[in-house]
């Protein structure tokens, strides 16, 4: 288990209380290595979506068409949340904030790390954040305390023994 909790800690680490799942919606969203995004027409979004970005409304023109991709989608996003969805996120989006611009980038690359993984690793590392999560709070603040305790050395000598070892090919 301490195995596949270091590789969960090395990304997940400093968003021990969830803050990198949900970026903040004044933050630039990463945009898909997909085709370029259309613009998107302010009269194009709902009523609801008009009232949650009403202060977009003036620049909505100059927004880059990703950036206005990613709030119509985070605006249709939170009208399908329950309320405690919403105060989940609130939450979140206060925490995400209050980080220092260091903090935050650092966390962006993490995400971004995970994204390239393989599937089957980032399934891995679900489950061992997931068990790390379930564990009592007292395990959970000992495991912290000993990995701020490592050199960058040792973890990343932890990280590269509980990382499964890459497959190769049979040809």
């Amino acid at each position: 288990m301490i195995r596949a909790w270091l590789i969960c800690a090395g990304l997940c680490l400093a968003a021990a209380s969830s803050v990198a799942q949900t970026p903040a919606a004044s933050e630039p969203a990463a945009a898909p290595a997909a085709a370029p995004a259309a613009p998107r027409a302010w009269s194009s979004m709902s009523p609801q979506q008009q009232q949650l970005l009403h202060g977009y409304q003036d620049q909505w023109d100059s927004l880059s068409p990703e950036r206005q991709q990613a709030l119509a989608r985070g605006s249709q996003r939170w009208l399908t949340m329950t309320p405690a969805q919403r105060s989940s996120a609130q939450q979140r989006f206060a925490q995400w904030r209050a980080m220092p611009p260091e903090q935050r980038q650092q966390l962006r690359q993490r995400w971004q790390q995970f994204k390239a993984m393989p599937p089957e690793q980032q399934q891995r590392v679900r489950e061992s954040f997931n068990r790390f999560r379930q564990m009592p709070p007292e395990r959970r603040m000992e495991l912290r305390r000993q990995w701020r305790q490592m050199t960058p050395e040792q973890r990343h000598r932890g990280i590269q023994r509980a990382s499964p070892p890459p497959r190769r090919s049979l040809r």
